[in-house]
């Protein structure tokens, strides 16, 4: 088939000419100031977006996260958005130490209506954009640089004139040029000088420049070099709270936003799980857990990340994939027997190295940090292996195999599973542990047992099994009861060398816990064969395991 794909029509994106770059060589050592935008950017993005019930429900959420500062929505744009802002305000939703951030252009009806909306809010953040790309000045506002600047800044003056009304407000003005991953580097300078002018900010009072990649056009770290080189060519950078607002066009907005922190950002925008236009906006759960696995505080807490997940769902109609980072539902399981095998190994490890530093295989953060379990860490299918099957048995069966019997029966068990063709449980497993070794009586059948000691050295034994429905009584004599037991069933079965290794424990806890024995038996062609035997006491559970290894020999 003749490929469509026509790369002639597209060129690299131009890279930055930064001198003595810095960023590279920087390490994240705080949270930045977190601005949750699911209202706004979030909302705009829903095929079905919420109602003002859904919003509510949103906006506790994020308060109850630790967010500070929420965008709630473009009031000048939608009767549901300055209804919502204004049931926050009126109903006193809004927590004394939240800001509400909301987002205008750079129109007069627009802005009036836009500041009418916030009227009685103790703490705002009015949110003034322009766009600012060679391609919306030439295609969507058909301006000059020069009228694009003149424009910016009367949006910003109608602001400052218009918000005189919010009498007992704290105001907080942010500018974006919108799509500044575009922009050419000296004009973005420009036009964001010409409005912290109108502005002009303080250290006490800042300005937030937000510098939105609203379009991914470039791998992340020339975005981080057009953070870096901002920073450094805007003049009252002590003044300035630079934002960045990261889409993910090109599959790569958390790295974008992780590497502008690096060049100087103090601030995030996004939306949680990644909601938004196209592909989405960079997601700050992944964002905020990033830094928490580097030992960061976040300073937002995701410690239940599955109930946070089940609102955004509730509320937005959409789904968080199965493998999206920490919260999807498949993120902590492994199918594969090796990583099945190295996190089995790294949990155990944990058991005796709790106040060390968190170091297991396959998982980069503990999963109970954010409210979910091991219980599902390792599942099993036709992938894995005898590692995640003695996990599962282990973790959720109480059944400890002994490593070479993990061997053993993880082949039994990989070709059943193959044959089923899907994902097993433990009690899957279980039931085919039990087949396989505990139920194996179709040759010979444990009636009782009972032994005499004649000396602190040796014991004889009086066994009664059944073949073929007939009762045989067997005796033997050694150095203990298994060791008579054995040599009793030599006498029936003269190839059984001997037990090679044995192990057993409880199954559960408390005075009628049943034993389980696992014991390894020798024959006389070099054969091994394992066999398994259950009881309430030992030696009876050990005797069994020996009858069931010869069940299967």
């Amino acid at each position: 088939m003749k490929s469509t794909m026509n790369v002639s029509k597209y060129r690299p994106f131009p890279t930055v000419k930064l001198e003595n770059r810095q960023w590279p060589d920087n390490v994240i050592t705080k949270a930045p100031i977190w601005c949750g935008v699911c209202l706004r950017d979030g909302n705009q993005s829903l095929y079905k977006p919420m109602t003002e019930e859904e919003k509510e429900k949103y906006f506790r959420l994020l308060c109850d996260i630790g967010f500070k500062e929420i965008e709630v929505g473009f009031p000048s744009a939608s009767v549901t958005d300055y209804e919502f802002v204004r049931r926050i305000i009126e109903n006193n939703f809004i927590p004394e130490d939240v800001a509400i951030q909301v987002l205008v252009p750079a129109r007069e009806d627009l802005i009036k209506k836009t500041i009418e909306s916030l009227v009685g809010a103790k703490k705002v953040i009015i949110h003034l954009y322009y766009p600012t790309s060679p391609a919306q000045r030439r295609v969507v506002l058909k301006v000059t640089k020069e009228q694009a600047i003149e424009s910016a800044v009367r949006g910003m003056k109608w602001i400052m004139e218009y918000s005189k009304k919010l009498v007992g407000t704290d105001i907080t003005y942010q500018f974006s040029p919108e799509s500044f991953s575009c922009t050419e580097w000296g004009f973005a300078v420009n036009i964001c000088w010409a409005v912290m002018e109108v502005v002009k900010p303080t250290v006490e009072h800042k300005i937030i420049l937000n510098l939105p990649a609203t379009m991914e056009v470039s791998t992340p770290n020339v975005y981080a070099d057009q953070i870096e080189w901002f920073c450094k060519e805007i003049p009252s950078r002590d003044k300035l709270i630079i934002s960045v607002h990261t889409h993910n066009d090109q599959g790569t907005g958390v790295a974008a936003t992780e590497l502008a922190l690096l060049a100087g950002a103090d601030r995030v925008e996004g939306t949680l799980f990644g909601n938004g236009e196209r592909t989405g906006n960079t997601d700050l759960a992944t964002v905020a857990l990033n830094l928490f696995s580097q030992g960061i505080n976040p300073k937002l807490d995701f410690s239940n990340i599955m109930a946070i997940r089940k609102t955004y769902e509730l509320c937005t109609g959409m789904k968080v994939p199965p493998r999206h980072p920490y919260s999807g539902d498949l993120v902590f399981t492994a199918f594969s027997g090796t990583h099945q095998d190295a996190i089995r190994k790294g949990l155990n490890e944990r058991i005796e190295k709790t106040n060390e530093p968190w170091d297991v295989p396959y998982l980069p953060i503990d999963p109970k940090d954010i409210g979910r379990t091991y219980e599902k860490v390792i599942r099993v299918n036709g992938q894995s292996g005898k590692g995640g099957i003695a996990y599962l048995l282990e973790s959720e069966c109480a059944i400890h195999l002994p490593k070479d019997l993990e061997i053993d029966f993880g082949k039994i068990a990989g070709k059943q599973i193959d044959a089923l063709c899907r994902e097993v449980s433990s009690e899957d497993l279980k039931g085919m542990f039990w087949k396989e070794y505990v139920e194996r009586n179709s040759y010979m059948q444990f009636v009782r047992y009972n032994d005499i000691e004649i000396d602190d050295v040796t014991c004889d034994c009086n066994l009664v099994v059944t073949v073929g429905g007939i009762e045989r009584f067997l005796t033997g004599t050694g150095n203990g009861p298994i060791n008579a037991a054995v040599n009793a069933l030599k006498k029936f079965r003269s190839d059984l060398v001997d037990i090679v290794d044995q192990a057993e424990h409880s199954l559960r806890e408390g005075s009628n816990a049943e034993a389980i024995s696992y014991v390894k038996t020798a024959w006389s062609d070099g054969e091994i064969c394992w066999g398994v035997g259950i009881d309430k006491n030992s030696t009876r559970a050990s005797i069994k395991a020996i009858i069931s290894a010869m069940n299967r020999k």
